[in-house]
């Protein structure tokens, strides 16, 4: 009994050890490959990764409103990269933009899901302003507007390598609903994950989409379903 008990408590050590030590899990489909793992996109090499910024692709970092958060991955990614030409990159795209005006002192904006390719980067537009500089989406629809399209540009950007995104919206974009309350980082996981395989747009094999998440935001590998 002692024996069995014993054992017992050793494979549970084992498996919590691996469960602990796991930086990744894969799903896998019929036409797609998704991979979602622990890190730092801004570290990860020989892929191209999706840096998103807001609808008006701004650039100018710090505290004031309006500003890119320096804690931010775009924050980051402008830090580390300080010489980006947005609008030469945005004219080289030729990336219309929309006919409204951002509610940010009516700036010209794009639609969420917008790609610049920037070197082995894809930069994105991504959450619509709102007057005080915010950046949300209305309705979960809007965001899978965004999502969708940000499938048509990897497809119409693709190289032969994979492709890495952020855990998108997880930062500090507002997401208005009826109740009132906002997505957890693992439901804006399992949005992006449901999107992409719906979509018609998809990375060919062998090469996948990779989620990139950070460890501490509330993610759980094993509540991921295939």
């Amino acid at each position: 009994m002692f024996t069995f008990l014993f054992i017992w408590i050793v494979c549970c050590l084992i498996y919590s050890g691996f469960l602990w030590l796991r930086c990744y899990t894969e799903i896998k489909g019929n036409n797609y490959a998704i991979r979602i793992e622990y890190g730092d996109i801004l570290k990860k090499k020989k892929c191209r990764r999706v840096i998103n910024f807001d609808e008006c692709f701004t650039t100018e970092v710090g505290g004031n409103v309006g500003d890119i958060s320096p804690t931010s991955i775009c924050g980051q990614y402008l830090t580390q990269n300080p010489n980006i030409d947005m609008q030469k990159l945005i004219r080289d795209s030729n990336l219309v933009p929309l006919q409204r005006k951002s509610k940010y002192n009516q700036l010209t904006c794009y639609q969420p899901g917008s790609i610049v390719p920037c070197g082995d980067d894809l930069l994105m537009a991504f959450a619509p302003l709102d007057e005080n500089g915010r950046g949300g989406f209305h309705s979960r629809k809007e965001y899978l507007e965004c999502l969708s399209k940000l499938w048509e540009e990897i497809d119409k950007y693709f190289e032969p390598r994979d492709v890495c995104i952020p855990l998108l919206g997880a930062g500090r974009t507002h997401f208005e609903s009826s109740s009132g309350a906002s997505y957890s980082s693992q439901e804006l996981l399992d949005i992006i994950i449901n999107s992409y395989k719906l979509s018609s747009c998809k990375i060919k094999s062998p090469y996948k989409l990779r989620i990139v998440v950070k460890k501490n935001v509330g993610i759980s590998l094993d509540k991921i379903s295939n």
